[in-house]
């Protein structure tokens, strides 16, 4: 184990935060039974708010951002794993409560860790990240609502970002018809190219809200919130269903029950932060059957550690295009 390695560190005066290349020692690390040497983290919409600020998502200081790592375990107390398994680890309050994935060496719970699957290289898992894990978990609770290929199309909003990157490309390998809702109507050839068969400007889901639209998909997975979300659940057919899992819009939902009560439809709440063991090894089987590693190269960009910051800014500006990981040796 390194006797000294390098980290990003979030410090706070007062109300002034700070953002600063260090190095750390072990000793500095926090509590748990494991020991990971990282190689590889992700930039994904909450680093960008823990990083910057804008949110506050950091509740303990001094912090390690990075909500995601991956690498090989260095020492080991817990029954699950030893010296040389390669493991990922999501959530889990990393970057709010607990040192994150921004770090050579990371100290985490056994308990938080997943065996990483043999179908990915550490720099692939990353490139899923919570991003696409998140995606995998939506795409689970449609299926779990019924919502299958035959039932219509289901329409994906903040498309050309991480989270709806990686839907459109596990949907429409399922066989799904995949309507991508994004602002950037440059990146239409590139949706295209993921699988979407048709593209929505994100200017006609912004909208203020109607009770009820037209029916016009089954399901919906939306990374977006706010009115998008209201006019996504608005315009889903009878006994259909939306996954909704984030807020880049905004955390308000201005709807109203008529969706609900006139179709039936099912809005299902994604949590990936503490989700059970069990539900995160299903996603990640899944990902593991049912992502194409060749798109996913096609929607991921690699930076160093000294990166992170100039993206988290760049990703909260809706300039990030797919996936953004993090080779921390570079």
């Amino acid at each position: 184990m390194k006797d000294r390695f390098k980290a990003v560190l979030i410090r706070k005066d007062g109300d002034t935060q700070t953002v600063e290349d260090a190095i750390l020692t072990p000793a500095d690390l926090m509590d748990g039974d494991v020991t990971v040497a990282v190689s590889h983290s992700t930039v994904n919409y909450k680093d960008g708010l823990a990083i910057t600020g804008r949110s506050p998502v950091v509740r303990k200081f001094p912090m390690i951002p990075g909500i995601d790592l991956a690498g090989v375990v260095e020492q080991s107390s817990h029954t699950g794993f030893k010296p040389g398994d390669k493991v990922l680890l999501n959530g889990f309050g990393l970057s709010e409560t607990h040192y994150g994935g921004y770090s050579e060496l990371a100290r985490v719970k056994g308990d938080w860790l997943v065996p990483l699957p043999k179908a990915f290289s550490a720099a692939e898992a990353m490139a899923i990240g919570t991003a696409g894990y998140t995606s995998m978990l939506s795409i689970l609770a449609l299926e779990d609502a019924g919502i299958t290929p035959d039932k219509g199309p289901v329409v994906v909003t903040g498309a050309s970002g991480g989270v709806g990157s990686v839907a459109i490309a596990i949907l429409a390998k399922l066989g799904y018809r995949v309507i991508a809702s994004t602002g950037r109507v440059e990146e239409e050839a590139y949706l295209k190219e993921l699988g979407a068969a048709e593209i929505v400007a994100r200017s006609e889901l912004a909208a203020e809200p109607r009770m009820l639209g037209k029916e016009r998909w089954a399901g919906a997975v939306d990374s977006v919130g706010s009115k998008t979300l209201a006019n996504v659940i608005s315009s889903t057919q009878y006994g259909g269903a939306v996954a909704a899992c984030g807020l880049a819009q905004g955390l308000d939902l201005p709807t109203t029950v008529a969706p609900f009560i006139l179709r039936g439809v099912s809005l299902l709440g994604i949590e990936s932060v503490y989700m059970r063991k069990a539900r995160r090894l299903q996603a990640w089987e899944r990902l593991a059957r049912d992502l194409d590693v060749k798109k996913l190269a096609k929607m991921t960009h690699t930076i160093g550690l000294s990166g992170v910051r100039a993206a988290a800014g760049d990703i909260l500006a809706g300039k990030v295009r797919g996936r953004l990981v993090v080779d921390i040796s570079r």
